[in-house]
């Protein structure tokens, strides 16, 4: 018969003796779980049992008193007894119980550790908590569970067991599970690990790993690392194991990490591994071809003529969709001058495509001042990448000629961004422009020309932490001119971008607090942002500094600085403290930059964002609104996240015509890239944005974000995507990400917009051999083609036709009708012949229409999958040519025939860019894909053969 008290077994804990108390226990250890409530009233006479240490049952008195814990829900002591328990409390148990003290007293124990290891030393750890901890890991390794094991280790800081484990795996001769665990311990440490120092601790001890314990080091992994942990040093060391090693594919891999790094790397990390590389002593003339080929892919050369050569041969601009909105918006308005530059920039970014200016000169002069400006940059834009022709296409607009100074130093401006994170060739001569000027700031002319070149040094110059540079910029600040002062404050932010620079941080928060200028204390706020960017706690105090600071635009920067400190780390400390600033600052430009920022903070956990800003979508605040839009713009950005759209969607009919605005750009920044068969919606978005440009009735804010988001969904030629994220070193872009936080600017400053094509990324897949020429083959794609097809582009409007209407017939009708008749039967024959023409025509047309609706029927199985997570493998795969148009999405569908010529050198794991190829018949003759700089640069064809006779000179 079952129990219904433990009174009896209770009453034995007051005997003498201490069997008839081991008997009690045992019992109650049995009946705990349903009589705990009536065990609880006796728990100081279980805890007594145990502090008795002459009673040799003391663990499973510690034991009974856990589970009564738990069951009161006072975890804390539950995790105290079941430590005290040792063996007695049996970690293999399958219970709720077990489950929830070993999580608690690991949570416990990774928060102990943790605490030490930042030298806080709160509390030191028992003992006990490290066996618990410790049996957990062995227990885990036993099952062969080597991730938890990993991720439990990472998590309480203790990077020797994590060593100890992939050693242990590579030396047992199980490599592949080595090199996978490396990388597994790679992803935690860039994803998760929330203090940098530890993080850098496991990204060293990881390298050490790779290069000395491994047979065959994974030289792409280190490449990952170099990025990571920006060392010039790690970078020349890998290349120069490269040139020396005795593999001939070896290379082949130094090009391609090359460039993987020219992707992902900085541009100070690039062009000091650049001239290590040079000043090398060099053994063969072998090894020196290979190194000065690294150096010229190191420059980034290569890959701006392999972009620009895949956007130009694959431009699918549908040119009527901005023809309709010149036509719609009237180019005397500035604002509507402004917005069809902007979509004709962003519309052939990186296309090399200019045509529509050159079509529309008329259009093109209605520029007045900083329209003329922005519509100049918009050239940069349109030849982003085109390093060898840049300069020569500006030529006529850049200073020297007889222009308007808007137009000289909106060329300036172009220049730095044709060459935007590759600055090396064209770096001297902006600066030319910024020393020679720098001092005489303050009239207008020269603001303007200091204003574009500026921008110019500072977007070329992105990330070089040249003192030098920093130094001829701060002069221009010190000048205090509103405007050249704020494009060279935002310009030293770029140039020392996430070097945190102290001197320069102090330079910078300093001024901003001396001078008067808005727009300069703007500048510097958006500058200190980019000064710290990545550096995560590292930045807490100036981000402290700048929040708790008096003046809100400074608090704006504070708010951008978490922004770009805490890009793509989920930080819950980041996220946290923007919320509150997002509800309880008092200026709304705060609370809308603090709203932005949750963006770029969760850029890694997309979509979480949704949910967490679906509340700030319906703020009644319209800048905290409009922030929730633009925040999911960044986040998802190119994702074709549909949680995000149904949150925008309702916010393009917000009553405040600027939160509009906010929602079409966000839309198209989220949409970018999709059709109807990936995303059925996109149709209906573009159709808004049309009738929204054509309707009279609506706001300018509102058509301007229109125009935006037709140039930002289609850009390049519809063949760019918004990136965040490299796909080939798991690291965050960094060009993207700063293009996005400044282009976030325009709501102050219109030319800031153009920055938003930093974050455009080709989308392709290039393949090239050692010779760095494009060959021609074909790659495979194991789907149907529709789910990546271009959208369709617009109709030519069809003229109207205007139905008859039956009128009065008059008696000369009738006698003319009549002649008409007797004319009609003459040529019957004649009139047979069109007639059948006419039936044969109509019979095609019939069949036409039954193909298509059996095509229909047959396709409306497809139809059904509209969603790209839908896509189905097929096992039939389609061709694509080398240097065509892949999205992200379809990359897991892509591969290359290992039977074919052409293979890469890295395994093919879908990772778009630049693919290093091997060749399987070098000696074999292919037709190559001359580039736009090869077209550019050739040279004149040489002499046809002959033969001198000296008899042609007498002859003369």
């Amino acid at each position: 018969m079952a129990s219904t008290t433990a009174a009896p077994y209770l009453a034995l804990l007051g005997e003498q003796d201490n069997d008839l108390k081991t008997y009690a226990l045992k019992s109650i250890n049995d009946v705990v779980d349903e009589f705990w409530s009536e065990i609880a009233n006796n728990i100081l006479e279980i805890e007594e049992l145990f502090e008795d240490e002459s009673f040799k049952n003391r663990k499973l008195a510690a034991l009974v008193a856990s589970k009564v814990y738990y069951n009161l829900g006072d975890y804390d002591s539950s995790v105290k007894f079941a430590l005290a328990a040792d063996d007695q409390f049996n970690i293999d148990e399958k219970s709720e119980y077990v489950e929830t003290v070993i999580s608690k007293a690991i949570d416990q124990y990774i928060k102990l550790n943790k605490a030490n290891y930042l030298a806080q030393n709160i509390k030191e750890v028992p003992i006990d908590l490290i066996k618990i901890f410790e049996r957990m890991l062995e227990k885990s390794i036993k099952e062969k569970d080597y991730k938890l094991v990993i991720g439990l280790a990472l998590d309480s800081y203790r990077l020797n067991i994590v060593q100890s484990i992939i050693k242990e795996q590579i030396t047992s001769e199980n490599e592949e599970t080595g090199l996978s665990l490396i990388n597994y311990t790679l992803s935690i440490a860039t994803s998760i690990i929330d203090n940098t120092y530890f993080r850098t601790e496991i990204l060293k001890a990881l390298v050490d790993i790779i290069i000395h314990e491994l047979s065959a080091p994974d030289y792409f992994t280190v490449s990952k690392i170099i990025v990571n942990l920006n060392e010039t040093e790690l970078a020349v060391h890998l290349f120069t194991n490269l040139l020396t090693s005795t593999d001939p594919n070896n290379k082949l891999i130094a090009y391609q990490v090359a460039f993987d790094l020219v992707n992902s790397a900085s541009q100070e990390l690039l062009f000091k591994t650049s001239n290590e590389l040079r000043i090398s002593q060099l053994e063969s003339k072998e090894e020196t071809d290979i190194v000065n080929k690294i150096i010229r892919i190191l420059s980034g050369v290569p890959t701006s003529d392999f972009d620009i050569t895949f956007l130009q041969k694959n431009n699918n601009t549908d040119i009527q969709i901005l023809n309709k909105a010149k036509k719609a918006l009237d180019g005397r308005n500035s604002i509507f001058h402004s917005a069809i530059t902007f979509e004709n920039a962003f519309l052939h970014a990186g296309t090399t495509d200019d045509s529509f200016f050159r079509s529309n000169l008329e259009w093109l002069g209605k520029a007045t001042n900083w329209s003329k400006f922005s519509a100049t940059a918009a050239l940069g834009v349109i030849h982003k990448g085109n390093l060898s022709q840049g300069k020569k296409i500006l030529q006529p607009y850049l200073p020297g000629t007889s222009g308007s100074h808007y137009t000289k130093g909106g060329s300036l401006y172009a220049l730095g961004l044709i060459f935007a994170g590759h600055g090396k060739e064209t770096i001297d001569y902006l600066r030319k422009h910024v020393v020679e000027n720098g001092s005489s700031a303050g009239s207008d002319e020269i603001d303007v020309i200091l204003h574009g070149a500026s921008l110019g040094t500072g977007v070329a110059g992105m990330g070089l932490a040249d003192q030098e540079i920093y130094e001829e910029l701060k002069v221009v600040l010190y000048s205090d001119s509103a405007v050249s002062g704020e494009a060279a404050a935002l310009s030293m932010g770029l140039i020392m971008l996430g070097s945190g620079n102290e001197a320069a941080q102090t330079d910078m928060l300093t001024y901003a607090q001396e001078t008067q200028h808005e727009n300069i204390i703007r500048g510097l706020s958006v500058g200190l942002a980019l000064l710290n960017y990545g550096r995560e706690e590292k930045a807490d105090e100036i981000i402290e500094t700048l929040l708790s600071h008096q003046n809100p635009i400074l608090r704006y920067g504070g708010a951008y600085t978490i922004a770009l400190a805490y890009a793509g780390t989920s930080n819950n400390k980041a996220i946290q403290k923007l919320l509150h600033v997002a509800v309880s600052d008092s200026n709304d430009n705060v609370r809308r930059a603090a709203v932005i920022a949750l963006g770029f903070v969760l850029i890694r956990d997309y979509q979480t964002v949704p949910r967490i800003v679906e509340l700030l979508s319906e703020s009644h605040n319209p800048h905290v609104r409009y922030g929730t839009a633009i925040a999911l713009g960044i986040s998802c950005a190119g994702r074709g996240l549909p949680q995000a759209v149904n949150v925008l969607e309702p916010l393009t009919k917000d009553p405040v015509d600027f939160v509009r605005q906010g929602a079409l750009i966000a839309l198209a920044m989220v949409l970018i890239q999709q059709n109807e068969k990936s995303f059925p919606k996109v149709k209906e978005i573009k159709e808004l944005y049309s009738s929204i440009i054509s309707n009279k009735n609506h706001d300018a804010l509102t058509k301007f974000g229109a125009a935006l988001a037709q140039g930002i969904i289609d850009a390049g030629g519809r063949n760019v995507t918004i990136q965040t994220e490299n796909s080939a070193t798991g690291t965050l872009n960094t060009k993207a990400i700063v293009g996005l936080a400044v282009f976030t600017q325009f709501w102050y400053w219109f030319p800031f917009t153009h920055f938003l094509s930093l974050a455009f990324t080709p989308t392709s897949i290039i393949g090239v051999r050692e010779d760095l020429k494009i060959p021609e083959f074909d790659i495979l794609c194991h789907s149907k083609p529709q789910f990546f097809d271009y959208p369709p582009k617009l109709k030519e409007e069809e003229k109207q036709v205007f139905e008859k209407v039956k009128s009065a017939v008059l008696s000369t009708t009738a006698k003319a009708k009549a002649r008409a008749k007797k004319s009609k039967k003459e040529s019957k024959e004649d009139q047979m012949d069109v007639d059948e023409v006419k039936k044969e025509e109509n019979e095609k047309s019939s069949s036409v229409d039954n193909v298509s609706k059996k095509l229909t029927e047959e396709e409306s199985k497809d139809l059904e999958e509209s969603s790209t997570s839908n896509i189905k493998y097929s096992k039939t795969p389609y061709k694509l040519s080398n240097l065509s148009r892949v999205l992200p999405s379809q990359l897991k569908y892509i591969s290359f025939n290992k039977e074919e010529r052409f293979v890469p050198v890295r395994k093919f794991r879908g990772n778009g860019g630049v693919v290093v190829l091997i060749d399987k018949s070098p000696s074999e003759r292919t037709d190559v894909i001359k580039t736009v700089r090869q077209l550019n640069n050739q040279d004149a064809p040489l002499p046809k053969p002959f033969q001198y006779d000296p008899q042609d000179d007498d002859n003369e």
